[in-house]
Parts: C-alpha cells; sequence; structure tokens
C-alpha cells in the first residue's frame, strides 16, 4: 500500500509532536510506503488574503490530512475540499466534529461516541529510541502548578527524597511550570540534578528509553503517557486536585485501576523496589490500526 499524507503544521511542539506520532503509527503498520509532506503553519487571515499554498498543486493528492492544534483545521478543511482525500484531527477540534472525516481524541477530554471520533488513552507519543535500559537507573519528573492541580511542595519534596534514598542511580529533573527553587532544596539528597533549560532536545527520550522506574508527578498527564512508551516501572505523585469534576485527575485514576501506574502509597508498602519491566503503550500503533481499518484499507 502506498500511502500520501499532507501534515499540517500549527506551529505549538507539543502538538506536532502528536501528528508525528500518529505518521510513526501509520509506518508501523504499512512499512516505509508512506509519504509525508509537512505543510508550514498558516494563519486565518493568510487564508482569506491568499489562500492555500501555490504549491501544494506539485504535491501528490493525500489519502490522509493530518493537523493537530487550532491553526491547522481551516487549512485542513480547505485542502481537502480542494485536493480530496480525508482529514484527520488530532485533539478535539474547535471547529464541528462532523466537518472532519476522523477525529483521535484522548478519553480524558470525553468525546462523543460517534463514529468517525477514534478515542485514544492519553496524548500520541512518539516511539521511545531503541536499546536496553540501564540497570538501577531511575527518572523523577517535576511538573508544577496547573489549571487541574495545585502544586504541594512539601509533599512532593517528601516523596522525592524517600525515592532517593533507595538504591540506583537516580536522576531527577524539573520543567517549565516547576516552581523556582524547588531543585535546589533537593541538592544534597541524591541523585543528579538537570534544570530543562540545560538538557538538549532528544535528552528527555533518552532518559525515558534508559530507566528503569519512573516517578512523575501528576499534573504531568502528558509526561505520564510519554514515560508509559518505555518498559519501565512508573509511578505517579499525586498533587490535590482543583476542583472537584477532574478530568486528568480521573485519566490518572484509570491508569492506577489498571496497575500502569503505581502511586506514593506504594512506596510504604514496599511494592517499588523492584522494577517490573512492561510492553510499551504504543497508543500511536494503535490509534493508527484503528483509522486504517475505518478508512477500509485494512482488513477488520
Amino acid at each position: 500500500m502506498q500511502l500520501t499524507i499532507w501534515r499540517f503544521l500549527d506551529g505549538n511542539c507539543a502538538h506536532e509532536k502528536q501528528s508525528a506520532a500518529l505518521i510513526s503509527g501509520l509506518r508501523d503498520c504499512i512499512g516505509d510506503t508512506l509519504d509525508c509532506y509537512d505543510i508550514a503553519p498558516l494563519t486565518l487571515f493568510q487564508l482569506l488574503r491568499r489562500g492555500l499554498p501555490a504549491d501544494l498543486q506539485q504535491l501528490p493528492r493525500p489519502h490522509f490530512i493530518v493537523g493537530a492544534g487550532h491553526r491547522s483545521h481551516w487549512p485542513m478543511l480547505l485542502a481537502r475540499r480542494r485536493f480530496g482525500g480525508r482529514s484527520v484531527v488530532i485533539m478535539k477540534p474547535s471547529l464541528p466534529l462532523c466537518w472532519f472525516d476522523f477525529a483521535i481524541i484522548p478519553e480524558h477530554d470525553r468525546p462523543p461516541a460517534l463514529a468517525n471520533v477514534i478515542v485514544s488513552q492519553g496524548a500520541l507519543t512518539e516511539p521511545l529510541p531503541a536499546g536496553p535500559t540501564v540497570a538501577g537507573r531511575g527518572l523523577i519528573l517535576l511538573g508544577g502548578p496547573s489549571k487541574h492541580f495545585c502544586w504541594d511542595g512539601t509533599k512532593v519534596q517528601a516523596v522525592v527524597e524517600k525515592l532517593l534514598q533507595m538504591p540506583g542511580d537516580w536522576i531527577v529533573s524539573d520543567s517549565r511550570r516547576t516552581p523556582l527553587g524547588v531543585l535546589e532544596r533537593l541538592r544534597g539528597s541524591g541523585g543528579k540534578i538537570f534544570h530543562w533549560r540545560d538538557c538538549p532536545p532528544d535528552w528527555l527520550a533518552e532518559q525515558l528509553a534508559q530507566a528503569e522506574r519512573i516517578w512523575v508527578t501528576g499534573d504531568s498527564i502528558s509526561m505520564l503517557f510519554e514515560a508509559l512508551q518505555s518498559r519501565a516501572q512508573v509511578g505517579v505523585i499525586a498533587l490535590p486536585s482543583r476542583r472537584r469534576n477532574n478530568k486528568v485527575r480521573a485519566a490518572v485514576q484509570r491508569l492506577l485501576d489498571q496497575e500502569m501506574l503505581v502511586d506514593a502509597l506504594a512506596l510504604e508498602q514496599g511494592e517499588c523496589i523492584k522494577a517490573v519491566p512492561r510492553e510499551p503503550l504504543a497508543q500511536q500503533r494503535l490509534c493508527a490500526r484503528a483509522l486504517l481499518r475505518r478508512s477500509g484499507m485494512v482488513e477488520s
């Protein structure tokens, strides 16, 4: 099967990672017979003034037109109307779902049960680098305050210090949302400290792939799903919810109920001392397979 995909970018790195993950899943399903053409971000003003780029005429006609993020929506729809193909929007769009052929939406966004909706378990993430894990390697990733969670610095520090007392080679890193001073207060507790500003682009993926144990604060739902792309045991450090009805907290609880995560209470019971290898989540492959099946390109 020869598959041609036009991928509309929107300038947001997190969004573009999700569309890249879907392309990766499609390659896993059909092999190297896939051509993907990336199309630079377009504003609505540019579309109204100039229309779609003229060089799209030179590209092979698309089977799928893929995009993630608001800025990609109108260009995708206009390209589909003019050049054909099936539109595939990733994440819940700002436009009506019925305007798109397919939508891939995380379950924690509570997508409607429509025929064109493919439900993913979390945001799509690309596979991690291949290679063996490093014996004893542990990784702790810290988020920060968000619209869903308050930040309990005292609790986070206590859990992290307890983890750092466990045997192994521990690495601790923060993120853009981490409050100032959090990493500094952990110096001397053991482990190696890395500020996100000082890390090269591929650093995190390499650390996730090498770790036997990964712990993430509960506000970072995207980071939890990236960690689940590894073979490591993944734990979550819970944070206080800002409201009773919290879709991110519910998504984390489902992962705990499915025993895909462990929580900080397990530390008291000694359950996290030995890492248990598992298979990567690989949602990008499952969603790609569902997309091909619903499009009639593979058998059910």
